[in-house]
């Protein structure tokens, strides 16, 4: 699975978010805290904006909060609000796509695939990041000496 850069910083400002108690926060200091380029920045917190998970107020008072609990926040959502769906095969959904013969049951794999990925990002929180915690099955599978392999 590749993570683009959007997806990246998307999580590390709704998590800045999260760990933040004192009302609207400033793109200014989400970006310097997260070491993350401001129009970059302001591009994504309009998508996430856009897709309710943050809200925002303009002004000296202004900044962006997270529209909901943290903890009603998953990873997933903040994905699929900067690049679209969790899995896709040449631009649609893997349950879409048509093999025939021999590669036939390619479809499954790739449907197999999104599952996987969803178990994982729709199961852990944003508030659950910015606690430092993470559910017991995604610390299992994190804890697999195999997972830090590159291959």
């Amino acid at each position: 699975m590749r993570v683009s850069a959007k997806v990246d910083y998307a999580l590390r400002a709704v998590i800045e978010l999260a760990a933040s108690a004192d009302g609207p926060v400033k793109g200014e200091r989400i970006a310097q805290a997260q070491e993350i380029p401001l129009k970059f920045l302001e591009n994504i917190l309009g998508d996430l904006r856009h897709a309710g998970i943050v809200r925002s107020q303009r002004g000296v008072e202004g900044g962006y909060w997270l529209a909901r609990p943290a903890d009603e926040v998953t990873v997933a959502e903040v994905v699929r609000a900067v690049e679209g769906p969790i899995a896709n095969v040449r631009g649609i959904g893997p349950e879409t796509v048509e093999y025939a013969g021999s590669a036939e049951r390619l479809r499954e794999v790739w449907i197999a695939v999104r599952a996987n990925r969803r178990a994982v990002l729709e199961h852990v929180t944003v508030g659950d990041l910015a606690r430092g915690e993470l559910p017991a099955a995604i610390e299992e599978l994190s804890a697999d000496a195999d997972a830090w392999q590159p291959h």
